[in-house]
Parts: C-alpha cells; structure tokens; sequence
C-alpha cells in the first residue's frame, strides 16, 4: 500500500502531460469501445447461428448471408477503429514526450553549477533520452493497452451477464486471481525496474566518458581496463534485465493461463452437470470464445505493469531533475553602470569541512586591472566563478556596483560580467554563430571583434569565411585559436566586468603582445580581473592579489610586491629564472 501511495503522485503528474491532447485521447477512448463491442458481437451471432440454425437445422439463405456479411463488417469495423485509435494515441505520445524532453532540459539548464559538480553528465542525458523514451511507451503501450483491455473486458462481461448469468459467475472467478498476481508482480517488479533505469544511466555515462577522453585513454593505452569497466555495467543491466524476463515468464502468461483453463474446466463442469435444455451449444461456445479472449486482455493488463514501473521509475528520475533547486538570481534589473567590486568577509566552501575562500576583503575601483595569483589550488578560478554568480558565498559578500550579487537578476549579471576561460567551450556550428551565441550582433561587429583578437586572417581564409562550421568541440581550432575566439565573444558586447581566467597562456608571444595592447585599450571601458600563472601579463595591474590556500597573503602592485620580497617575489624570481633557462636552451639548439 505504502509503494502505491508513492507511485501514484508520479503516475497521475505524467498523465497530466496528456491534458493537450484530451480531445484525442477522448476520441481514441471511443474508438476503443466501438471496437470492443464490435469485437464482442461477433461471438453473439456465432451462438445465435448455432442455437437458432444449425441446431434446428433451418438454413434460410438470407438469414445465413446476413450473419456472415454482419460478422465480417464487424470484424472490418474494429481492425479500422484499432488502427485510427492507435494513430492518436502515438500522436498524443510523441507530443508529451516533446513536451517533457523541453521541460527536463529546461530544468538541467536551469541547475546550480554545484549540481554539475558531482553529477555526471551521461546521467542527465540519460534522464532527457532514454526515460523520456520509456514515457512515450506509457502512452503508446501502456494507457492504450489498459483502456483497450478494460474496453474489451467490459464488452464482454456485459455479453456473458446477458447469455447466461450462472456461466458469467464462474467466468468472473479470474479476476480475483489476476488481481493476486499483479499485486505480487508490482511488489517484485518495482525495485528490478529501479535497477534497470540506474544501469541503463552508468552505460550511457560510462560511452560520454569514454568519447570525450578517447585521445587520453588511447595515449596510455587504458583500452582494455575501460572496455572492462564498461562490459561490467552492460552485465549488470543485462542481469536486471534477465530477472525481470524470469519475473514475467513465471508470474505472466503460464501461471494466467493456468487459470484460464481451470475456469474453462468449471464451465464445462456446469454444463456438463446441469439439466439438459438449461444451457444451449451456442452459448457454450460463445462463452469458451470469450474466455479464450478474455485470457488475452488480462495477460496484457498484467504484462503492461513491467513497463508501467519502468515509466514510473522513469518519470520518479525525471521530476527528481525538474524539482531540484535551480539557479537563484535576484530581482534588481537594473545594469551595472560601473564595474565597482567590492569584497567583504568572503568565504567559500564547496563541502562544509574545509574553506576554498576565507575572509577575503577586496576593494576594485571601477575601470581598474586586478590580477589574481597564487599556486594551484589556491582559490583563484573559484573566485571568478563566484564573481560571475555562479556559487553563492558561504559567508561575507560580494558588491557589484555597490548592490549585492545575490539581489542582482540573472540579466544584470550576464550582462554587466563576462570570463574568458582557459578552456572554452566551442560549439559545432560556424565561426559566426559561435562569436553571436545566440545575441542579435552584426557581421560588421563580429568582423571588428574578429581584427582585435587576432583571428580576422584565420577567419578569411577558411572556406565559406565566417560561416564556415567549426566541428566537433572546435576541432579544426588550435587551443590559442579557441582562447581568442572565447575573448571575441566577450569583445562584441563589451561588459562591465571582464574575467581572463588564463586567457593567454596557450598563444604564442607575438600575439599576446597584440592582446595585452588590446587589453589596455580596454581598460577605459572595463574593469579587468586576471588570473594569470605567466607574471610578466599582470606586471601593469593596479592591484595583484597574492592568494595561498583560499587566503590572501600578500596584496600590492608589481613594483611594491616585489621591494616586499615574499611569496609574489619568489614567483617571480623562479619564472625569470624558468624563462631564462628556456631560452638559454633555444639559443643553444639554434647553434
């Protein structure tokens, strides 16, 4: 009773999707009534044809032609009703699938970036595929199979009551025993059908895994170890699945067939026993008919509970997605007019029992160049992400503009800040749409952020220019070339607040030169944040915020930070000498 009242909440809220299509399901439900009547008719002119004709053995020819023309329209009228039926209800189930697959995506896009965290992504594409898929056979399968099968099983009760009451009593005996065994079914179904859905989630993850680090498990040969891992999960599904074959091939169709035909044995019993004249041939026979096809509808009815708890699982896993907690923003659409940041007493953590951040206080000026610095691990990236409103702060706050980030909405801050990060993302579409992003911005302006970043030549000579596709993850791009576009998207709308998350460290140094003066024409528009591990980009930075273990440790311009000689000095001592080492060995290999 307790695993009903669950699964009933999620039945009813996926039902509930069908709501558009109620004028369909409404016509298909009639049709499937139609259809059951039709259906049942027949075995009633059968009888009629035997008690009536054969038994008295008159066959008047137009009596005998109009029953066989009767029977066969009959027969026509229902394959056709069955047909049409099953055209709406698949439209009805492509459209509620449409449906659901717009509102999961909606809502993983809609997820705080801390659910990504943990969460692997073969999961959610499993939830917007695969259990999407298994919803539209509820539709399609399920509902459609239990409203034709309660249609047929109505038509026919009704039939037998008026044949002969006695006979429908012993007939209805089935029913008690179908209804024990789907009981039984579901309770040993649901948690298989659970694992099932779970398995089918590792695999997909587990494929997402293996294409995206093709290139790193071939380098160090881990072929073997993934195909293992991967052949693990296929076993296990395979076995959830191979249980739930043996759950139905004991409980389904032999055990309701067994008590098909014990109850076809009470009806010959009684007929067998009863006083000659009570019953009729004719009425036998249509009452063996209808047993025989009542077995049927039952066997599916119970049969559709397999798929009925995989569509529950599924939606279970669905809703738990479109439920979760999303990304919160403020109401303040006002657009940041300056790029004023201010910190104070942030701290981060992203698991309660250790900071990333601690107390850190900040005061940036708007259109003035910060650099964040440190080793890795020290809090530098986990800084920006919270700049750009991407984590809340676990204490203290962050002012933009003199207003706290979390008053500000999702606009404002997409708007007013923007990062360029190391490792960008590119879509498989042309160079144009993947500058525009979506945003109603010019070719002339796409062209212009194009000439600043360096990529205007590259553009130019690619095949179809600007409108050239980009490929898979961008690549037909260098790492630089990727780092360039990145800061063309930023360079055509130009923010508030600009973050460089390492967004010059895998170009070569003649355009680095080009960005830094482009990077100082910007100053006037912008404020800069830069993370940068290269020193020698930062050493014109207002403010260079020295960051160890989620602290800062040291915090000062370039010149004021090195006459300090502390842990800024050290860093750059040691790339001076790296530096220094380096081109000592490109002279001597020139030589």
């Amino acid at each position: 009773m307790a695993k009903s009242k669950r699964l009933w909440p999620t039945l009813k809220r996926l039902l509930a999707y069908g709501k558009p299509w109620r004028k369909s399901l409404s016509l298909a439900v009639g049709m499937l009534w139609i259809a059951a009547a039709a259906e049942v008719t027949g075995p009633v002119l059968v009888s009629y044809f035997i008690d009536q004709l054969v038994a008295k053995h008159q066959m008047p020819l137009g009596i005998v032609a109009g029953l066989a023309v009767s029977f066969i329209l009959l027969q026509l009228l229902a394959a056709g009703l069955h047909y049409f039926q099953a055209l709406l209800f698949n439209r009805a189930a492509i459209g509620v699938v449409q449906q659901l697959r717009s509102d999961v995506m909606d809502a993983a896009l809609r997820q705080p970036l801390s659910a990504f965290d943990t969460q692997p992504v073969g999961q959610i594409i499993s939830r917007v595929t695969n259990d999407t898929e298994v919803i539209k056979d509820l539709y399609v399968t399920v509902v459609a199979t239990v409203l034709r099968s309660a249609a047929l099983i109505g038509a026919m009760m009704v039939a037998m009551f008026s044949l002969d009451w006695r006979m429908a009593l012993v007939a209805m005996a089935i029913f008690p025993l179908v209804l024990t065994v789907m009981l039984i079914y579901q309770r040993y179904s649901t948690p298989i059908a659970r694992r099932v859905r779970s398995y089918l989630a590792d695999i997909n993850n587990g494929f997402n895994e293996v294409i995206n680090g093709m290139s790193v498990i071939q380098q160090f040969r881990q072929q073997a170890r993934f195909g293992e891992r991967m052949s693990e999960a296929s076993r296990a599904h395979y076995l959830a699945r191979m249980q739930t074959l043996r759950l139905d091939g004991f409980l389904l169709r032999p055990l309701l067939s067994l008590f098909s035909a014990m109850i076809l044995c009470g009806l010959l019993l009684l007929f067998s026993f009863s006083s000659p004249g009570i019953f009729e041939v004719g009425v036998l026979y249509a009452f063996i008919t209808y047993l025989g096809r009542l077995n049927e509808p039952l066997i599916e009815l119970t049969t559709q509970q397999s798929m009925l708890q995989q569509a529950v699982v599924s939606g279970e896993r669905i809703f738990e997605l479109m439920d979760a907690a999303q990304q919160r923003y403020g109401a303040d659409d006002r657009p940041l007019a300056s790029g004023r940041i201010a910190l104070r007493h942030l701290s981060f953590a992203y698991r309660a029992d250790r900071n990333v951040l601690s107390d850190i206080n900040l005061e940036v000026p708007a259109r003035s160049f910060i650099a964040l610095v440190g080793h890795t691990g020290s809090g530098k990236s986990t800084l920006a992400n919270l700049l750009m409103g991407y984590y809340p702060a676990t204490h203290g706050e962050i002012c933009l503009d003199d207003r706290p980030i979390s008053q500000l909405s999702h606009q404002t801050l997409r708007r007013g800040i923007a990062m360029v990060q190391q490792d960008p993302v590119v879509l498989a579409d042309s160079l144009l749409a993947n500058v525009r992003l979506g945003r109603d911005i010019s070719e002339e302006a796409v062209w212009q952020a194009l000439e600043r970043v360096q990529l205007a030549s590259l553009a130019r000579a690619l095949p179809d220019t600007i409108h050239t596709r980009l490929g898979e993850q961008g690549n037909t791009l260098s790492v630089g070339q990727k780092q360039l576009l990145a800061l063309a998207r930023v360079l055509v709308e130009m923010p508030q607040i600009l973050i460089l998350d390492e967004a010059t460290a895998n170009i070569d140094s003649g355009t680095e030169q080009a960005i830094q003066q482009t990077l100082r024409a910007l100053r006037q528009h912008t404020t800069l944040v830069v993370i940068a591990h290269r020193l020698s980009t930062i050493t014109e930075a207002d403010t260079i915020l020295v960051l160890h273990r989620g602290q800062v440790v040291e915090q000062g311009d370039h010149a004021a930070l090195l006459a300090r000689q502390g842990r800024y000095w050290q860093m750059y001592q040691l790339q001076q000498a790296g530096d220094e080492l380096a081109s000592g060995k490109a002279i001597a290999a020139v030589d």
